[in-house]
């Protein structure tokens, strides 16, 4: 089924990654009339951008009256609006397919350098949270996230949203047995690092050394049991300051933190 995106930059990079499945554009009608091309006004505007490739690749473009489209057809294609930008310009289009839990880590043992990082997200219901991570890790080239199927934001249009073009850019599994997909990835030969509040160790004592796949854990629960019995090794974020107030982070906060320290090689 569709999505309605409303960050032209998640639309623009829709448009780079698979213009096949960008169906539909809706604009005002002030831009819709205005003059295609590649002008400073374009480029300062990124909506203008979106339809300029759209109109390259023939896509359909559809003016709207000035003020966005009916808030009852609104809320019936999408919901209440929580995440990107708001506004009268959105675009439709098919969401994208993930890979198998093989083909997501395929590769691992053949990397020259012997090492890389993956993602799993165990749980995590708030999708700002999802798009965010994938924003992180698109920018750090993670090589690939694991989502679980059950208890989990799903990768609506919101997550597209906030991820800002994140999600074109970093392969992506769902898979029901989180398990039987660390079992994958050790014999793809990555090692399994999980954090928790809970952790005696902080993750500045990570080696950088070798291929990791790293457990970000439900937003209030953190990892499951199960899951943390999984990992080889556990690690935690540690607050600083003399007598810290705040002890812990958002997850995706947390997230980038870990995906920067890891990646610095």
């Amino acid at each position: 089924m569709p999505i309605l995106i409303r960050n032209p930059h998640s639309v623009l990079a829709v448009l780079d990654a698979r213009p096949e499945d960008v169906l539909q554009i809706t604009i005002p009608r002030s831009l819709a009339r205005s003059p295609s091309g590649s002008g400073q006004q374009v480029q300062r505007d990124a909506w203008e951008q979106v339809v300029r490739i759209a109109r390259k690749h023939k896509i359909q473009i559809v003016e709207a009256a000035s003020g966005g489209l009916n808030q009852q057809r609104r809320a019936a294609t999408m919901g209440p609006f929580d995440g990107g930008r708001e506004g009268a310009a959105e675009a439709s289009v098919r969401e994208r397919q993930g890979v198998s839990v093989e083909e997501l880590f395929s590769g691992a043992k053949e990397r020259a350098e012997g090492r890389g990082l993956w993602l799993a997200l165990d749980s995590l219901q708030d999708p700002r949270n999802v798009g965010a991570i994938f924003r992180v890790a698109a920018f750090f080239g993670v090589e690939g996230i694991l989502l679980t199927q059950e208890r989990s934001a799903p990768l609506s249009a919101a997550v597209y949203d906030v991820a800002s073009g994140g999600m074109e850019y970093v392969p992506f599994t769902i898979q029901t047995n989180l398990q039987r997909a660390f079992e994958v990835a050790k014999e793809s030969g990555l090692w399994v690092l999980g954090t928790s509040e809970h952790a005696h160790d902080d993750f500045r004592s990570i080696e950088r050394d070798r291929s990791w796949l790293l457990v970000l854990g439900n937003e209030e629960k953190g990892v499951r049991r199960l899951t943390a019995e999984s990992c080889d090794v556990l690690c935690k974020v540690s607050p600083q300051g003399r007598e810290p107030k705040v002890t812990s982070l958002n997850v995706s906060v947390a997230a980038g933190i870990m995906i920067a320290h890891l990646s610095n090689r």
